[in-house]
């Protein structure tokens, strides 16, 4: 066989499965269609990390709470961003507050401490900026925000430091059981392994194949949208907790703190909303809010929240992940975690003793004392050079950021791990400098470059007048 375990898909559910089997004494392969791992996870480098207290159903509650603490513990390993800030979901009728005290009776049911169902005038003690009219209150105080992309990335990296062999620019097409395994055929080579953990969003069945999947999941229709609006920091009374706003039975309007600066306000709704009713929304938890505050807009849509681990193939070595969640950051973890145990059990694995549980040290000028700037300084004069001023970011992160395992090989790649032009400019003043960086990084051309897929070039040529891009 070539590899003991293939795992296919580098999202952010591919990346935790990755990390958690590379403890064990295995042949392990990641397999991602794209230039870069989690091209799952959205722009919006923030991100909820619930508890398991707003969730009905009780194993995607089970993951959650298990999942929050996996990521607690990984972020302070990792040195993700990692705030836990709470969360208030405000009731303001009697259907509402009915609503609240089921979800308050649910945690303490699921042993989820630190949930409180408290009064509009405790809610304002601990929000003082909340404007809008409320009875009563959810408070947990377990919630937190983390940079999502970050943390997939750490789960890569700490993978690859560990021998998982990942392989860009394949897309698998078919996979197939073979004696005591299975054959994946991929756009560019095939492979033999004895398990397949599936991880992507198209349902790849054994014997079939992609392409007539694909078709068939295209057919499906999107019952629900949410719509994030990133909003600068130049509006009064700005939340600084995670707060949730039933609007009706298919609407809600949320507000979480970005960790970058300023707030993310997520809409959902069962339709695409445009920036004017999206706005109207948004007043509704946040008076004061107009178009020109709105520096960003995004938008995601998927069926139903419910992500299944499908094992029914497990005594073949076959697990498939399956489904889309508002949670799934929170839930990669532990979805990991149940897949990797129940894998290296049946294969009888052994756990490394030299595992490396750590990633490889990385700095954030903007983070960091001026004397920690100059003494960084004089190691490497590079970080002394402010390529994207909004963030300030500079020379010498973006070449690690190219050069660390599974570096950055796009310039989204180098947005993403850096934060460079995602700033209020939207890289006018840095990306000509980040495309000139890459390329002499990777030993291209700077027409070579592209922003996020081979179809994506930045600069389509030079102007022959100069002798430089």
């Amino acid at each position: 066989m070539d590899y003991d375990v293939l795992v296919v898909g580098g999202g952010i559910i591919g990346c935790s499965v990755a990390y958690e089997m590379s403890k064990y004494n295995l042949n392990i392969a990641l397999i991602e269609k794209h230039y870069d791992i989690a091209d799952d996870i959205s722009f919006i480098n923030t991100s909820v990390v619930y508890d398991g207290s707003e969730t009905s159903d009780t194993v995607m509650a089970s993951l959650e709470k298990i999942g929050s603490e996996l990521i607690e513990e990984a972020c302070s390993k990792f040195k993700v961003t990692y705030k836990k800030i709470g969360s208030l979901r405000l009731g303001d009728n009697d259907e509402d507050i009915l609503n609240l005290q089921d979800m308050y009776k649910r945690a303490k049911i699921r042993g989820i401490d630190k949930v409180h169902l408290i009064s509009q005038e405790e809610a304002l003690n601990i929000e003082p900026n909340l404007n809008i009219p409320f009875k009563k209150a959810l408070y947990s105080e377990n919630v937190a925000i983390i940079t999502p992309y970050d943390l997939a990335i750490a789960y890569g990296e700490v993978a690859a430091d560990n021998g998982v062999n990942v392989r860009f620019e394949e897309e698998v097409l078919n996979i197939s059981n073979i004696s005591k395994g299975f054959k994946v055929t991929t756009n560019k080579n095939k492979f033999t392994c004895r398990v397949v953990i599936n991880t992507i969003a198209k349902e790849v069945y054994i014997d079939e194949n992609i392409d007539k999947l694909s078709e068939e999941n295209s057919i499906i229709k999107f019952s629900k949208n949410m719509s994030y609006y990133l909003v600068d920091d130049n509006i009064d009374k700005a939340l600084e907790k995670i707060v949730v706003k039933v609007l009706d039975d298919n609407t809600f309007v949320l507000n979480m703190p970005n960790i970058s600066g300023g707030s993310i306000l997520g809409i959902k709704n069962p339709r695409a909303v445009n920036i004017d009713d999206g706005i109207e929304y948004a007043n509704m938890l946040v008076p004061g809010i107009h178009k020109s505050n709105v520096s960003n807009i995004f938008s995601d849509a998927y069926k139903k929240d419910l992500m299944v681990i499908d094992d029914t193939c497990m005594d073949k070595g076959y697990i498939r992940v399956t489904g889309t969640h508002y949670g799934k950051i929170t839930l990669a973890p532990a979805i990991a975690k149940t897949i990797s145990d129940a894998i290296a059990l049946n294969l009888k694995a052994t756990e490394k003793k030299d595992f490396i549980d750590r990633r490889r040290e990385f700095y954030r000028f903007r983070d960091m004392t001026m004397d920690e700037r100059n003494e960084i300084i004089s190691l490497d004069k590079r970080y002394g050079n402010i390529i994207c001023l909004c963030n300030q970011v500079t020379e010498g992160e973006i070449v690690d950021s190219i050069r660390r395992p599974l570096g950055a090989r796009t310039l989204q790649g180098i947005k993403r791990r850096t934060g460079a032009a995602l700033g209020n400019c939207h890289g006018s003043f840095c990306v000509r400098k980040m495309v000139n960086i890459l390329a002499r990084e990777m030993d291209k051309k700077p027409t070579e470059i592209v922003e996020d897929s081979k179809d994506s070039k930045v600069w389509i040529g030079r102007i022959k007048e100069f002798d430089e891009v």
